[in-house]
């Protein structure tokens, strides 16, 4: 697998086109791009990911980094990886989940 390598995400009906970030070894997201994965609000993405980590699910050391997010402005941006990814996906409700957990040509989601 490539460094800093960029996939292009498609949900089955089209609607959804998300650029995935894979990084060492991982597929790393920020709040935005889970929120649209998964279409729920940034704010229930959020709190998804905060209760992974509060509840000791996964550590917050290992599962988020900042990447310099260039969209108008630069600044660092919360990314977070693969496993908070499923973990959010597991955590919410959504018909698109089920799509995502069965998706082949992501690395780690079944299929």
């Amino acid at each position: 697998m490539k460094q800093n390598q960029i996939v292009i995400y498609q949900t089955e009906d089209g609607q959804t086109q998300i650029d995935v970030r894979l990084e060492n070894e991982t597929v790393w997201l920020n709040v935005s791009q889970m929120a649209s994965l998964f279409n729920k609000e940034d704010s229930n993405i959020r709190r998804h990911v905060l209760n992974a980590f509060k509840e000791g699910e996964l550590e917050r050391d290992n599962n988020n980094v900042h990447f310099l997010h260039v969209n108008g402005v630069k600044k660092p941006v919360p990314y977070y990886s693969l496993d908070v990814i499923i973990s959010v996906g597991y955590r919410v409700k959504s018909k698109r989940v089920t799509q995502y957990h069965r998706e082949p040509g992501l690395v780690g989601c079944g299929g």
